[in-house]
């Protein structure tokens, strides 16, 4: 349960605010999206394969 509390005089916009940052952080929509179809193994591992390629290039380029 996330729990977010709010300072007497807090302005709600705030502390809804404060509550969906929270909420994304956990992943709980993006667990259920996925949970919503079958990905099989292999093109799971794929995906992360490709990931990682991508962030490599990203960190070359910004020491280079």
């Amino acid at each position: 349960m996330i729990i977010v509390p709010v300072k007497e005089g807090e302005n709600i916009e705030r502390a809804l605010k404060k509550l969906k940052r929270k909420f994304e952080k956990t992943g709980i929509m993006r667990e259920l999206r996925s949970r919503q179809k079958f990905t099989k193994p292999s093109v799971e591992r794929r995906e992360e394969v490709l990931k990682a390629i991508y962030i490599e290039q990203l960190k070359r380029e910004q020491e280079g």
